[in-house]
């Protein structure tokens, strides 16, 4: 009889070790769910910007690549336009790197909530250096506009090689995906999280 109720104990423990790992990784779950939830409306909002910006960009740079940087006055505005272009690259950067450091900082020991958290910060990170490369290329361009206009044999039909590169990056350009939302349902359709508990 002895045998069999510390058999029992043991088996116990056993579900009782199982049922506690299931809870502590559930806990993590929700921990970065509401983390995730609390970050959607910055995150949407870096996709508006990113998505203004990259079609402003696409059309600046289309003229630019067909027909030259122009000259004098055109110099002059295609210089500003590559510096505002330039800032709002960093601006979407800088709400990402919000949304970044926000999933960076939960403290996760479950595998699950972990891959969720990493597969994010993947992405996120992958996302600024893009943006990182167009900020770059467009304040390389910047002052080269404002160099042609001193140069008296510059006929206004090149451009600089930051906007080539730009423009390159700008053809291969794929809008970002909800990474952020794709994680979210990842973790609720695993653990069964209602809106509730975040």
């Amino acid at each position: 009889m002895s045998i069999s109720n510390s058999g029992f104990c043991v088996l116990m423990a056993a579900v009782a070790c199982i049922a506690g790992c299931g809870k502590q990784e559930r806990i993590e779950a929700v921990q970065l769910a509401k983390a995730l939830s609390a970050k959607k409306a910055d995150y949407a909002s870096s996709n508006t910007i990113e998505k203004d910006f990259v079609s402003s960009a696409r059309a600046w740079c289309a003229g630019i690549t067909a027909n030259g940087a122009g000259r004098g006055a055109e110099l002059d505005q295609n210089a500003v336009v590559a510096a505002e272009i330039a800032k709002s690259a960093v601006a979407v950067s800088a709400q990402l790197s919000q949304v970044r450091q926000v999933v960076d900082e939960q403290t996760l020991k479950e595998p699950y909530p972990q891959e969720v958290r990493n597969t994010l910060i993947t992405q996120l990170t992958k996302r600024q250096r893009l943006l990182q490369d167009m900020r770059a290329a467009l304040e390389q361009a910047a002052p080269q506009f404002l160099e042609y206009r001193k140069l008296k044999t510059y006929a206004g039909d090149t451009y600089p090689d930051g906007i080539g590169k730009l423009n390159t990056m700008l053809g291969s350009y794929k809008e970002p995906e909800d990474a952020l939302g794709t994680a979210l349902a990842a973790l609720k359709t695993k653990y069964g999280l209602s809106d509730s508990e975040l």
